[in-house]
């Protein structure tokens, strides 16, 4: 039986995968970070449950489509599983930062989709791991503990130090997976 302190919550561009300024359009934009995605597989071996939660405005301003989407994250899926690791969900946000949704982080809309989704009564205890303040906000809302990650935007919100108070950070996903690791044997 799935525990809320059995999930990892994972933003993905910046964590999962290199981010950019100019958004990830396309299946050959979208380029993973190897040592997040052996991380993913180190995860679900050692009894976690990984979903992720991505803001993608993207396809509310027209940069590409929910198709184009799917099949990113049917690249990663694909990957994940060659580690022999799996992804229970991936929830996203197609809505743009005016389009007044629930769902966008930092409001914890997705990971209420997720707590539904999974059938937990709670979050409360689960990690969620971002590169940006939005990504931790969102997370607390739903009493998840947080884990800022250098990669991505994390050195840039790092920097700014602010609302970090209670975040846990690591050089990127694999250190943490390490130190997780450790700390639960």
């Amino acid at each position: 039986m799935l525990s809320a302190e059995k999930l990892i919550i994972l933003d993905r561009d910046g964590v999962i995968n290199h981010d950019s300024d100019a958004y990830i359009k396309s299946l050959n934009e979208w380029v993973p970070y190897p040592s997040s995605i052996a991380a993913i597989g180190r995860l679900s071996h050692a009894g976690f449950t990984v979903v992720v939660a991505t803001n993608q405005s993207g396809i509310a301003r027209g940069y590409y489509d929910e198709a184009t989407l799917q099949s990113i994250h049917d690249r990663l899926l694909a990957l994940v599983e060659k580690e022999g690791g799996h992804i229970a969900h991936i929830a996203y946000c197609p809505h743009g930062p005016d389009d007044k949704c629930s769902c966008r982080k930092p409001l914890p809309g997705m990971l209420h989709q997720i707590q539904q989704r999974l059938g937990l009564t709670s979050l409360t205890g689960s990690w969620m791991v971002g590169d940006s303040l939005r990504d931790l906000q969102a997370g607390e809302a739903v009493g998840c503990r947080s884990v800022l990650v250098r990669t991505g935007k994390g050195t840039k919100t790092e920097a700014k130090g602010e609302g970090l108070e209670k975040a846990h950070t690591f050089d990127d996903l694999a250190h943490f997976v390490d130190w997780l690791i450790t700390m639960k044997q």
